[in-house]
Parts: C-alpha cells; structure tokens; sequence
C-alpha cells in the first residue's frame, strides 16, 4: 500500500470509530501490516495535526488512538455545546472510583472503611457505566469479590493507562495532610 494510502487509511478508521483503536484491529484492517508501520504513521499524522494547528487531533488513550478536538479549541466547544446534557458523575461515586483506582484490587469492604457509608447504589452505577469490574476473590474469610477500573475507565478520563494517573502523595502533601509512606495510609492521628 502506499504511504499516502496508508495515512489515509488509518485516518479514515480514526476519525469514524467511536472509541480508541488498537494498533492490531488496524493491523487486521490493514492487511496484517507491521505495527512498527501503523504506529510510524500514526506519529506522522499526530505531527501533521499538530504543526498545522488544526481543530482535531490524534492522542493514545486507554491501549488504542483516537481522533478528538484539540483541546486548544476547547472554548469553543463549551459554547457550542453549553446546552447539553452531559451526565457527570457524584461526589460519591468519584470518591469511590478514585479509592478503587488508586487501591485496586479492593473489596466493597475496604471501601466503606475508607467512606465510611454504604456503597451498593454508588458501585452499582459504576459497574453498569462499565467504569469499574469484578477482577477476582479476595483471599479472605468469605471470598469478597475485588474491584478494579476498567478500559471505560481510562477512556472516560482520557488516560493511556493508570500510571498516568497523578500521584496520590502530591495531593495529600498539598493538602498538609501527614501521609506515612512506610505501609501507604494517612497516619491515624488525622482527622479531617
């Protein structure tokens, strides 16, 4: 194929597809083509966007590429779409989603230790916007079903994986919040 065909190509697939794509679904698309290759052009088009200061632009999320707006463009955006509804997500359940994120594998259990309420209908809501999963048993007494985040999860907050998240510790330090480091938890004298 050649290369101008190739870009074009890929381009089509990014900018039609709904979701991040993964390098071997265009492989499979692309005639069994090198991912060296697909991920070569990828960059290309990445820096073709870039240079040029277009309104779209092509980023890594969640294992797969996608075609977005520029966030440059973003003001503009807000505008346009100030009358839509988008469904945000609670306080709670972003609570439980960061504990989740941050602590995963973790059982239901440990969470409400952490909140310190009820968390059925907040998991509940989580589990069926697919943000969070079922990851296994805990080897404990009972065998509590763990939680983890789940590629929805990556693809809503635009990450590439979860090391991309920040860093826990840089939150609490800018808090004043003392953190003991040596096991992971707040030191049990805080009180919020």
């Amino acid at each position: 194929m050649a290369e101008n065909n190739l870009k074009s190509a890929i381009e089509a697939m990014l900018f039609s597809s709904e979701r991040p794509i993964a390098i071997e679904q265009m492989r499979n698309a692309l005639d069994n083509m090198e991912p060296t290759e697909i991920r070569k052009t990828i960059e290309e088009l990445k820096a073709e966007y870039t240079q040029s200061n277009r309104g779209i632009s092509v980023v890594e999320i969640a294992g797969g590429f996608q075609m977005i707006a520029s966030p440059n463009f973003a003001p503009f955006l807000r505008k346009l779409y100030k009358g839509r509804r988008l469904e945000r997500l609670s306080k709670p359940a972003l609570e439980t989603l960061a504990i989740i994120a941050y602590k995963q594998p973790v059982a239901r259990l440990e969470i409400e230790l952490l909140r310190n309420v009820n968390i059925d209908g907040v998991m509940k809501h989580l589990l069926d916007k697919n943000l969070i999963r079922i990851s296994g048993r805990k080897k404990a007494p009972g065998r509590p079903f763990v939680f983890g985040t789940t590629k929805q999860f990556l693809e809503y907050f635009g990450l590439k994986s979860l090391e991309e998240l920040p860093k826990i510790e840089n939150f609490l330090e800018n808090k004043g919040v003392p953190l003991d480091l040596s096991n992971g938890v707040l030191k049990e004298n805080y009180q919020k």
